[in-house]
């Protein structure tokens, strides 16, 4: 099959490489020349400037030119395609509703080439990107206008959690299509013929409505489980003496009913889909007088779990951030990744440099790069007060208290670093319960204040 992959961030660089791999002729293709460069040229360092996800930048090159190829334009190259896929950029605007700007934009791009295309085989457009439920009603009326012949639109929802994306486009979970014709259907069974009929993997049809609905509530109900940890089970453990948070989750989880995925608490759930989806269900609920107010307790906790240990700090551990030095370990929304989006550091800088530290000294293996962007000084000069360290040693080095944001490995073993670091009195904060003997910083003198537990002076 000839595949359009439209849009090269993480969902279409990814889509598109793992296509590449089964043999369709990809073309993947981005308005931005020096991204398009990067990919171009095979190597990891230039791929992962913009996408740093693990395997992919070693997959690329194992069908580049072959198979996959990286275009800044479509001319030429609209003839004889089966299927273009939408993966577009759809941030949240500040309302909650989904910015359809980017969407809209190639959406318009595509109709005006499509119009002019010789060759009239069936052509079915995809919407990967998450937009709201009816946007392929959209697409639909904004192709009839501009008059493109025999094409469909379908809905074919990414489910790719940053991290292992490369492996669960390999062997998904599960294949959502919704379309509306056999003929759409059809194309779309040929382009994943190895998924069709499998004993693992679901591959379910449906319509393009239901289709984009399943990943609203699919990741609305994950959030949901997250923020019931986070908003139950650590308040539980840290309001009562003589609790174990451990024994918690496995007493719970024992029942086969229960999931154990997400029953880990932590401070806040980030990145790409969670925060922005639940978002924009709930204004899709609200612009139609529906009630959404589950959805919008789950949200706010997950908001609240960003920055509430910092207050915790404050009232329980007797802590003035005022004028101190702040280790921040990482700044990603996760670890194995450099994706900043909606990062439970962005919320904690805010809150840190609100109370007044002096410095905050940074450490993440891999998104410094992504950071300097978010934290830029030439928009607030308070930016200025955060230094990047390319190790946890340096981050430490004489600082007042730490915070951990997120679930790098090597943080596990974390005590004896900081015993040679820094000296207590030191405060560690932290938000992902990381540190497996913090037991032995409480004996030496450490104050420990990790989510899900009570103050340990």
């Amino acid at each position: 099959m000839k595949v359009i992959v439209a849009g090269t961030g993480f969902v279409g660089l990814t889509h598109a490489a793992v296509l590449s791999e089964s043999g369709h002729e990809v073309y993947a293709y981005d308005i931005d020349t020096q991204k398009i460069a990067a990919y171009n040229s095979g190597q990891r360092e230039q791929i992962e400037r913009y996408v740093n996800e693990p395997g992919l930048a070693s997959i690329i090159p194992e069908t580049l030119n072959r198979y996959l190829f990286f275009v800044d334009s479509l001319d030429g190259l609209i003839e004889e395609t089966d299927a273009i896929f939408l993966c577009l950029p759809t941030p949240p605007n500040l309302d909650g509703s989904t910015d359809l700007s980017y969407y809209a934009n190639a959406a318009h791009h595509l109709g005006q080439l499509l119009a002019r295309r010789k060759d009239q085989r069936r052509v079915v457009l995809v919407n990967k990107s998450t937009v709201p439920v009816g946007t392929v009603r959209t697409l639909q009326t904004l192709l009839n206008e501009h008059q493109v012949p025999n094409f469909g639109v379908a809905s074919n929802p990414e489910f790719l959690p940053e991290g292992d994306a490369v492996e669960k486009s390999r062997k998904p979970d599960r294949i959502v299509v919704g379309a509306d014709t056999p003929e759409d259907f059809e194309i779309l069974r040929n382009i994943y013929a190895q998924y069709v009929n499998h004993v693992r993997i679901a591959y379910i049809e449906t319509t393009p409505e239901t289709a984009e609905a399943i990943k609203y509530v699919a990741n609305t109900l994950l959030l949901t489980y997250i923020s019931f940890w986070n908003g139950v089970g650590a308040r539980l453990s840290e309001t009562f003496d003589n609790m174990m948070m451990e024994d918690l989750k496995r007493g719970v989880t024992a029942d086969a009913r229960i999931s154990t995925w997400g029953s880990y608490v932590s401070n806040g759930a980030g990145g790409s889909c969670f925060g922005k989806d639940i978002q924009s269900l709930i204004y899709q609920l609200r612009q139609n007088s529906r009630p959404c107010g589950l959805l919008q307790e789950v949200f706010d906790i997950n908001e609240y779990q960003k920055t509430y240990l910092i207050d915790r700090a404050v009232n329980e551990a007797d802590f003035n951030f005022n004028n101190k030095t702040v280790a921040l370990l990482c700044l990603a929304f996760t670890k194995h990744t450099n994706d900043m989006r909606d990062a439970s550091s962005l919320k904690v800088v805010e809150a840190l440099l609100a109370k007044g530290v002096k410095a905050v000294q940074a450490y993440d293996p891999l998104a410094t790069d992504e950071a300097k962007h978010y934290f830029n000084p030439k928009k607030n000069n308070l930016f200025a007060k955060i230094s990047y360290h390319d190790t946890v040693h340096e981050a430490l080095q004489n600082s007042d208290a730490l915070f951990i944001t997120t679930d790098w490995e090597e943080f596990r073993g974390l005590s004896s670093t900081i015993e040679k670091m820094v000296a207590p009195p030191y405060l560690v904060i932290d938000g992902r319960r990381m540190i497996a003997n913090y037991g032995q910083l409480v004996k030496k003198g450490y104050t420990y204040l990790a989510v899900g537990s009570k103050v340990m002076p």
